[in-house]
């Protein structure tokens, strides 16, 4: 069985969509579909993301800002002008992410070919999935490290505007998520030793002064759930056949599990970077995705 398989007229609307400006369309994308969803719990729960992914990041980025991001598959780019700016960085961890930069730094547009689809496999297991999602993170951080310098120079804003809403992502939103999970644990673990000594008090707590913050701050944890349901339904959507109550579910429960899982695959990620540039290792290298067998 083959790890990706694109959809008979793929290629073709790739190619109709570059020659609708071949001068400024150096590269077009289609979209992916997970072709194991129904494997199991993990693959259901990808599937999930990659159709946010596509269907609302993908398209809105593209409409608003005429943004586009180089997938790992499905897509072509013009070969002569890869080549013209240098091609693709040794030993980039994410070579998809970091070529799309160069290709918005120097003018030029990557477009999205929405009737353009392929399928592709995902990892079923959870440790194939943690290191996939590992390489891909530390390859962001790298790419947001580097161009990180192109917010304050004269550089193409479309580059200040990824590299600003990447920064936000992987670092402020992170560290935020990070903090509000500590609060919490620090808080469920004085409670469990509450039960044996009366006398330890909650680190982080809201008196009954203040109990109308306590009630904005659960009310907005229930509407971020909300909307974390809500972005995946409507997406589901527009999938022919997926828009059923099982996501629903689905969607719910990966709130609790699948969603955390970016939780500790970041903070490793920026520890393995950081310790890369520390200790002069070796960043490079890699654990191949295992995809299953036929």
């Amino acid at each position: 069985m083959q790890m990706r398989c694109p959809e008979e007229n793929a290629l073709y609307f790739l190619v109709k969509k570059v020659q609708e400006n071949p001068q400024r369309y150096m590269a077009a994308f289609g979209r992916n579909k997970t072709r194991n969803a129904k494997q199991n719990f993990l693959t259901r729960c990808i599937n999930q993301e990659i159709v946010v992914t596509q269907r609302i990041q993908h398209c809105g980025i593209w409409q608003l800002f005429k943004i586009g991001r180089i997938p790992g598959t499905n897509f072509i780019i013009n070969k002569k002008y890869v080549e013209s700016i240098g091609g693709w960085r040794n030993g980039a961890l994410t070579e998809d992410t970091d070529i799309s930069f160069k290709i918005m730094g120097s003018g030029k547009l990557i477009a999205l070919a929405y009737n353009s689809e392929a399928f592709q496999q995902e990892p079923e297991r959870l440790k194939d999935y943690y290191f996939q999602r590992l390489r891909w993170a530390k390859g962001n951080y790298e790419v947001v490290i580097n161009n990180f310098k192109h917010i304050f120079d004269k550089s193409n804003w479309r580059v200040k505007l990824e590299t600003f809403y990447y920064s936000c992502t992987f670092f402020w939103f992170n560290a935020a998520i990070v903090l509000s999970d500590f609060i919490f644990l620090a808080n469920l673990f004085t409670m469990i030793a509450h039960v044996w000594n009366p006398n330890i008090q909650l680190p982080f707590t809201i008196t009954s002064n203040n109990i109308l913050l306590a009630q904005i701050l659960l009310l907005n944890w229930l509407l971020m759930i909300l909307l974390y349901v809500l972005q995946i339904n409507v997406a589901m959507c527009t999938q022919y056949g997926q828009a059923t109550t099982e996501q629903i579910w689905l969607a719910i429960a990966s709130y609790f599990t699948y969603s955390q899982l970016f939780i500790i695959v970041s903070i490793h990620a920026v520890c393995s970077v950081f310790c890369d540039r520390i200790f002069h290792r070796d960043g490079t290298k890699w654990v191949k995705t295992k995809r299953f067998a036929d």
